[in-house]
């Protein structure tokens, strides 16, 4: 099936309807960013008819809905019956954020933390990855994503896992959801023991990193309205990434912040590869 140019417009130019409006029509599309445009790209066959449906409905038909996530009629309920996974994965943030006392308990942090560990006065012995894995307790190689330290630290997490989640989850369903939360997880935690050695860390961050890599890339490759982030979202959280790196935070909070940055590096790189992948995958089944 040989695929050409139907249209070129300014990025500007808002073509989510009609997209809408040409999937629901069956009509294979893909849509990229070249030399500052969107590109619209349709089979030969079809290039000439999608450029005059353009020209009569550029905004798509009226009964087209948006198809992203965040947008869809129906309020928060709806939203959380769309997205059960996401739903399901901050349930159990929230039921651990109350376990853990947001970080100040630490006889139930020891259940989901990377590796066990015992407090003797003012010191803490920790367990190696070996003896963890030894003994049989892999859920560590997960749960610390579910524990968070303060107030702030949970609602910032949370939000981004609701904005990010949801859209993956509609785009690729939850089974892709609960993977790629599981996979980032894993690297993520793993990066961070690996770099910063035994002790206590947690947050979604380093899975939130690897879920903004995921559809920037996957958009790149594969556009789709559904991973479609606000404009300026993706530098924000590399600007606070190189910032975080920077060590100011710490500097600045006398200590009292620990950045996770070896989470937030490995779930980045672990969500650019499989944008990247995702990505070429979808496109080569729109080509096919």
């Amino acid at each position: 099936m040989a695929i050409i140019e139907a249209l070129r417009l300014p990025l500007s130019e808002d073509l989510s309807g009609f997209i809408a409006l040409l999937r629901r029509l069956q009509v294979p599309c893909r849509v990229s960013e070249e030399s500052g445009e969107q590109v619209l790209r349709v089979p030969a066959e079809t290039a000439e008819q999608v450029r005059e449906l353009y020209q009569r409905y550029p905004r798509g038909d009226g009964a087209v809905v948006a198809e992203q996530p965040s947008r869809r009629a129906g309020g928060f309920v709806a939203s959380l019956r769309r997205s059960p996974l996401t739903a399901a994965v901050l349930v159990l943030t929230m039921i651990a954020a109350a376990i853990t006392m947001l970080g100040d308990n630490f006889g139930t942090i020891r259940w989901f933390n990377f590796s066990d560990f015992r407090i003797d006065g003012e010191y803490a012995y920790f367990a190696t990855l070996e003896q963890t894995l030894a003994a049989g307790e892999w859920w560590r190689l997960v749960t610390p994503i579910f524990v968070h330290f303060g107030f702030l630290h949970l609602a910032m997490n949370s939000m981004w896992y609701w904005e990010l989640g949801r859209r993956i989850e509609y785009r690729q369903g939850s089974l892709m959801l609960l993977g790629l939360t599981l996979v980032f997880g894993i690297v993520s935690n793993v990066a961070q023991y690996t770099y910063g050695g035994p002790g206590i860390f947690g947050g979604l961050s380093g899975v939130l990193y690897g879920l903004l890599g995921h559809c920037w890339l996957f958009q790149k490759l594969s556009p789709d309205e559904a991973y479609r982030l606000p404009p300026g979202v993706v530098v924000l959280m590399l600007v606070w990434l190189v910032i975080c790196l920077t060590g100011v935070i710490e500097v600045v909070s006398f200590g009292a912040l620990a950045i996770a940055n070896a989470a937030h590096v490995g779930g980045l790189v672990a969500g650019c590869i499989t944008g990247v992948v995702g990505g070429l995958l979808a496109r080569r089944r729109l080509e096919a």
